[in-house]
């Protein structure tokens, strides 16, 4: 990982203290911001999202597809803990916790939507940041791009309705006009140019094709810094009022990529796939594609909702957990083996 990368949890906790500043002392530059919309679609932050996620879009390879069938099995647990597993097991840990034992503790008219944000950073599996995961743990890296492709197909597909389903019923009012509107926005038309793109850097070589990966990686990150800048002005009175509510939301989270994780990684193992495809299995279980779920948030919610911060939190705490999910699946491997 790149010191950028690694550092990513010190960057989100100084772009909310940046936010949750320039919100107190320009409150009316960020509200001019907020209206710069069409069609419920902030233009500033549709920009800054397209900046997102295209670049780790353009790293994925959906040719690889065809590498599916040399791992069926640990595709098979992929695919089942992901879409099967994951965005259910979120809903109901949102509704124990955020939805219950937590409710007395945070504001009545916020329950329903942080539930929301919890439910969308679920529904959207790891795209960019698992290929760093794979390799911290040896995993391996054709599997890793295979399960990628595959996880990228279905969420075309199976976004909006998954999202939509839970919202249900969770009891929350699915907005499906701007639910289906977000998929065109931040995952069709993304992959479409992402793709082009790919194709284009690639028919001029390998070597150019890596050179522009290292220029136009560090843009994702740092248009998702500016986001959470705009995002945190609009929260920050919020989160000044209850800054607990950010350790609230981050139990839910972390609850969920142990338990996913570590369901992958088990499954893996009684099926007999082999440990460096396990790691990846595990480990795209536990992390989020947290770029369209802050979107998609955004979008269904806008700036001010508590949508929007889950979300975030789940950027806060992704980069440290996730290092730990992946020293934990690397030093069990000779558990893993003894079989």
């Amino acid at each position: 990982m790149s010191v950028f990368e690694r550092f990513l949890s010190v960057w989100v906790f100084l772009c909310i203290v940046a936010g949750i500043f320039a919100g107190q002392v320009a409150p009316g530059l960020f509200q001019a911001i907020g209206r710069m919309e069409i069609a419920q679609v902030n233009l500033p932050v549709g920009l800054l999202i397209w900046v997102m996620v295209i670049p780790m879009l353009v790293k994925v390879d959906f040719g690889a597809l065809h590498e599916v069938r040399r791992h069926v099995r640990g595709i098979g647990v992929t695919l089942f803990v992901n879409w099967l597993v994951k965005p259910f097991s979120m809903a109901l840990l949102a509704s124990l916790f955020i939805g219950h034992l937590f409710r007395p503790l945070l504001p009545a008219g916020e329950i329903d939507s942080y539930i929301a944000g919890l439910i969308l950073l679920a529904a959207a599996p790891c795209t960019a940041m698992v290929f760093v995961w794979s390799r911290l743990s040896n995993g391996d890296p054709l599997f890793t791009l295979s399960q990628v492709a595959m996880n990228d197909t279905i969420m075309v597909f199976a976004f909006a309705p998954i999202v939509g389903l839970l919202l249900g019923i969770s009891a929350i009012t699915v907005p499906w006009g701007t639910l289906i509107t977000s998929v065109a926005l931040y995952i069709v038309i993304p992959v479409i140019l992402a793709q082009l793109w790919r194709w284009r850097l690639l028919a001029k070589g390998q070597a150019a094709f890596d050179a522009a990966m290292v220029k136009i990686g560090p843009w994702s990150i740092a248009a998702l810094l500016l986001t959470l800048v705009l995002l945190f002005a609009f929260q920050g009175a919020a989160i000044l009022r209850q800054p607990l509510v950010i350790v609230m939301l981050a139990v839910p989270i972390l609850i969920q990529v142990f338990f996913n994780s570590t369901l992958a990684y088990v499954l893996n193992r009684a099926v007999g796939e082999k440990h460096n495809i396990a790691c990846p299995s595990a480990l795209i279980g536990a992390s989020n594609f947290f770029e369209l779920a802050v979107a998609a948030a955004i979008s269904l919610f806008g700036f001010e909702s508590g949508a929007a911060l889950a979300t975030v939190v789940g950027v806060l705490i992704e980069v440290p957990v996730m290092l730990l999910v992946v020293k934990l699946v690397t030093v069990s491997k000779g558990w893993y083996e003894a079989r």
